[in-house]
């Protein structure tokens, strides 16, 4: 796999590549700088990742990581 761009709203949010068998998000907006360089399963465990932080921020509730 190569790097792959992951959307939000469709709005561009970062990107995914490969590292250690697993794939490092790196954070291309402040909303979700959170989880700069996290690494994940896949590209749906990132996705929900961001979904459930986006709402802890609109709710204001977010921890910080």
């Amino acid at each position: 796999m190569q790097k792959q761009v992951i959307e939000y709203g469709g709005e561009p949010v970062g990107i995914v590549v490969p590292d250690q068998d697993r794939l490092k998000f790196i954070a291309v907006k402040f909303h979700v700088i959170d989880l700069d360089e996290r690494r994940f399963g896949s590209t749906d465990e990132v996705q929900v990742a961001i979904r459930d932080l986006v709402r802890e921020k609109n709710t204001g509730t977010a921890a910080h990581v």
